[in-house]
Parts: structure tokens; sequence; C-alpha cells
């Protein structure tokens, strides 16, 4: 579709030509492992062209798979788009791709959890080593660079506390360095869509679409969408490690993606309204919602994003003890407590300060009170918070 349009005209429309739609609103759900070839001329020209949206065996991808990889470049500016079975999946076979025994990675000691295990639990063995970095530390990240690094990875805002990071800086100070270096960022928060990484010079754009592409809670997933330089290394060596999604998984994704913008800016009226009022509350100490001043790196979220997302989290003045802590997290009504965000329904989490000072013991910035982490879905928004007030009052005892 032509850039003219819209976003929320694009994502309507992404992912929906007439090949993959066969005459129907949304794609064909092809679900297949063989896919057969009328003639000797007809495989020929199916393996040639396999890496090129030719049917020719269902791990290559069919129709289905076709249309979200489609709509995913679209989205993100890409020469091409591999899918994963989780977001996971999606950051540790993108990294696997460009590295070898004897490199080295750049990582953020603010990221998503599981991305920093990977590092330390697996590449390590497999004889990369990794250095993990404050992503407020800005240019100065670059000085980190050494002969052997191959590949930068980035997150924003950080996994938990929310930093936004001077990402054009960062990545510009890194080329400056070493042009070569593969960079990659988790940009799960933004959905692709807020924040477009592949315009700021990054490689590749890795999303747990699980999370707000699918929007219901029901799904995972995992995009990865690289340009040019990194399409084919990218693909292919995904491909050799066996990483695939089922049809039924991608058509869902990209019937998720035609209500996204819409999705995240009701997502973004109310975390927002739901962040200023915990901002007023004296039990808290922060909070950590990059759209407000109070969230480190605000001015870099105001110059690089579109919009913002439902997920956020708030600092308390002091550490709340176990008792507090059932007390407060036990009883609501509305917000349930689990894994994941970017569904409909309204989630929270906690994490006490030596819980985060153990998994990014590189990070200055060091919290001391209990944190809590918020998803906010469509509930209604004054409903929300009277759940949150009334947590608040039961730690009054």
């Amino acid at each position: 579709m032509s850039h003219k349009y819209s976003l929320a005209t694009s994502l309507v429309h992404a992912g929906r030509n007439k090949r993959v739609t066969q005459g129907s609103v949304n794609p064909v759900i092809q679900r297949a492992s063989s896919l057969v070839f009328d003639s000797i001329a007809d495989k020929k020209q199916a393996t040639i062209n396999r890496t090129k949206q030719a049917l020719f065996y269902g791990r290559r991808g069919t129709l289905t798979h076709f249309a979200l990889q489609d709509a995913m470049c679209e989205l993100e500016g890409g020469a091409g788009c591999y899918l994963y079975p989780c977001g996971a999946a999606a950051i540790t076979n993108s990294i696997l791709a460009f590295v070898q025994q004897g490199d080295h990675v750049l990582m953020s000691g603010a990221v998503y959890e599981p991305t920093q295990d990977f590092c330390t639990q697996v590449l390590s063995r497999l004889g990369v080593s990794t250095t993990f970095y404050d992503p407020m530390d800005g240019a100065e990240i670059a000085k980190l660079i050494q002969d052997n690094t191959k590949v930068l990875f980035l997150e924003s805002p950080s996994s938990l506390t929310m930093e936004v990071p001077d990402v054009p800086t960062i990545v510009k100070a890194v080329r400056a360095v070493n042009p070569e270096i593969i960079i990659m960022i988790d940009n799960t928060w933004a959905g692709g869509i807020l924040f477009k990484a592949l315009e700021h010079d990054i490689d590749i754009s890795i999303q747990a679409g699980t999370k707000y592409l699918v929007g219901h809670s029901d799904i995972m997933i995992g995009t990865a969408v690289a340009n040019q330089r990194c399409w084919d290394q990218l693909r292919e060596n995904s491909y050799l490690m066996g990483q695939m999604v089922d049809a039924d998984s991608a058509y869902t994704t990209t019937r998720g993606l035609h209500s996204l913008a819409i999705r995240f800016k009701q997502h973004e009226e109310s975390s927002i309204k739901v962040a200023n009022w915990l901002a007023k509350q004296p039990e808290v100490k922060a909070v950590y919602h990059p759209a407000l001043l109070s969230c480190p790196g605000h001015k870099f979220f105001k110059r690089d994003f579109t919009g913002s997302a439902g997920l956020f989290s708030f600092e308390f003045n002091e550490k709340l003890n176990s008792q507090q802590l059932s007390c407060l997290m036990d009883h609501f009504e509305l917000f349930s407590m689990a894994y994941s965000w970017g569904g409909f329904e309204s989630l929270i989490l906690y994490n006490q300060p030596e819980e985060i000072a153990a998994i990014r013991p590189n990070i200055k910035r060091k919290l001391t009170g209990t944190l809590i982490r918020l998803h906010i879905g469509f509930e209604q928004v004054d409903e929300l918070i009277a759940d949150l007030k009334a947590g608040f009052e039961r730690l009054k005892g």
C-alpha cells in the first residue's frame, strides 16, 4: 500500500493482497506441510523461488504466513520478516544468525530477563562473550565495542523499569566506531509502529507478537523484521534452526494487526490517566511511564515515539513486606496477576528492589521501593483506578 495513507488506514489494509485473500476480506488459512507440484518444471521453479514466497514446503510458509510477513514489512519498512513461535525465539535466533565462536555481543543490562539469561547461559557455552551496558549511557556505550563485537542489542523502553534510551545517539556512535555491527532492538512495547526502528539505522526490529500484535492473550508468536543487508542471513539461519509458526497463529496475528492502531489509542489514553492518578498518591515514589516527565528518558520518548502503550510501572516509597504484598496483590477485582501483557485485560505484577538489582547489576539507577508493573487494558478506566485505590486502602490496614 502507498505510504500516502495514515498508519490506521495502512493497518487495516496491510497483508491483504488478492493472492492471499482469494476473494475474502481476510487471508485464507492454508495449513500445509506438503505443497504439490503439477510438473517437474513447477517443482524447479518453486525451488528457485523458495525464498521469495513460492509455495515450496510448509516450513517455508504458506499464503497465510506470507500475508503476515508482507504486512509486517510494510508497517516496519523491512526487506523481510521471519516468524517464530514466541518472542524469545525471535530474539535468540536473530542473535544466533549473526554470531559464531569468539564473537562478542553488547547487550542492554536492563533488557528482558530471558534475553540476559540466553547470553549468560547459552551464548557463553558457545564461546560468545557478552558485555552488559547501562542503556542510559548514550554515546558512551560505543566505548565498549571490541574488535570482535558482532551484535549490539537494544531495548526501548527497558523491561520493568521503563527507561527510554537515546537510541539514535547510541546507534550513531556505534556506527562511527564500526559500521558493520549488526544492531537489533526488542521493539515489542511499541508494537513496531510507535517507534520505527529501521528508520533509525537499526538492522533488525524484533517483537513478541504475543503481546500487542495478537492483542487477545491467546497466541504466542515472534517476529523479526530485517533490512536488506541482514535479511538473507537472518532468514536462512532461522530456517536451518527449524523456526516456524503454524498457519492458525499467523492468521490470528494478521487479524490482530488490523485493529492495532485503535487498540493502542485506548491503551495510551487509559494508561496515562492511571499513571497520572498514581503520581498523586503519597505512597508512590515515582511513576515510570514513558509519557510522563518522571520516567527516565522521557525527552527521548517525546522525540522518537509517536505514541505510548499500556505497559508501565511505579515504585512505592518503601519496600513492602510479604504481608503487605499479599494484602495488596491478592484482592484486586479487575487486575489479574499474570505474566505477559498487550491484551484487552489489565494485569499486575511486582518486583522487590533486590530482585531488580540482581538481574541488572550494571544499571546505575537503583530502586529502593517495591516496583509494581501494570498493563492497562480496556476496562473502564475509572473502575481500574477504583480497584487500585482499594488496594492502597488495604495497605493502610
